[in-house]
């Protein structure tokens, strides 16, 4: 026991950190899942600049290349979504 430290602040830590690993910690997800994960999360925040350059643009033709590449997103997020056979 660290000097300063009581046991009710030790017994609190340790409770606190098993409530942790129990119930709030989402699973542990291995090294595909994860990286699935976080291109699905930037694919989703591409998604919203560009539908928030969509709403600003003016120029057709600028208009027309987002939405090809809004397209591309939506299509490669159907592809993260779908159940691999």
């Amino acid at each position: 026991m660290a000097i300063g430290w009581g046991k009710s602040f030790e017994d609190q830590v340790e409770e606190g950190n098993q409530r942790l690993s129990q119930a709030e910690r989402p699973p542990r997800l291995n090294e595909v899942e994860r990286a699935r994960a976080q291109r699905l999360e930037s694919l989703k925040l591409s998604r919203s600049r560009v539908l928030e350059q969509l709403d600003r643009s003016r120029h057709a033709a600028h208009r027309e290349g987002l939405l090809k590449g809004l397209q591309v997103i939506e299509q490669e997020i159907e592809d993260l979504n779908s159940p691999e056979d």
